[in-house]
């Protein structure tokens, strides 16, 4: 019988009767299949771990692009806080250790009689602490002409002492004869101006 009839009447449930070749056949069929089943499953094991591991390598090049970015700019970032060091030191020159309400007294109210203005109430509240320096409320009532008002803002902007203008406000000013407007404008305002606290202060 033919190798080729053995196979063709081969009967599962009776291998051991096979001829030789047949058993060597089957052994091998079954020896190679196992052999390729381990060889799939550690493969695909192998494959996740790669794709995990590529996309982490590709991440860590994004981070180490960026971080070389920023390293070859590093000189640059060196200068630029260097100059904001030096804007800043600039800016607190210009705020004074001390309040000296009286002097700034002097200058608003200059300022304001230069303009033609009536100064009706010049009146500080308390200092209010906020980090390293100190703000400084005062609440303002002038009465002039519109163009008046605007040239007393500007000068007081110009002053060299730090003074900011917040929550204006204006009103007709009531004329004395009442059959005819006055033609003036009545301002109130808060004015604030700040002072540089020293270490033992903040």
């Amino acid at each position: 019988m033919s190798i080729q009839d053995e196979i063709n009447n081969l009967d599962f449930n009776n291998l051991g009767n096979a001829s030789p070749p047949i058993k060597y056949g089957i052994l091998a069929i079954v020896f190679i299949g196992i052999i390729a089943a381990g060889l799939y499953f550690d493969t695909q094991t192998q494959l996740t771990e790669l794709e995990r591991v590529e996309h982490k390598e590709t991440k860590l090049k994004k981070e180490f692009a960026s971080k070389a970015d920023k390293a070859a700019k590093l000189d640059l970032y060196k200068d630029q806080l260097a100059e904001m060091k030096a804007s800043f030191q600039a800016i607190l020159r210009q705020l004074p250790e001390g309040t000296d309400v009286e002097s700034l007294l002097v200058d608003v109210s200059q300022t304001g009689l230069a303009n033609g203005l009536e100064i009706k109430k010049f009146k500080p509240s308390d200092e209010e602490k906020k980090g390293f320096y100190a703000e400084l409320p005062i609440s303002l009532e002038v009465s002039g002409h519109y163009h008046d008002l605007a040239s007393f803002i500007s000068g007081v902007a110009a002053l060299p002492r730090i003074v900011t203008m917040h929550n204006l406000k204006l009103d007709l000013k009531k004329a004395e004869d009442k059959s005819r407007p006055s033609g003036k404008l009545q301002m109130t305002a808060t004015a604030k101006t700040y002072r540089y606290l020293k270490e033992d202060e903040q």
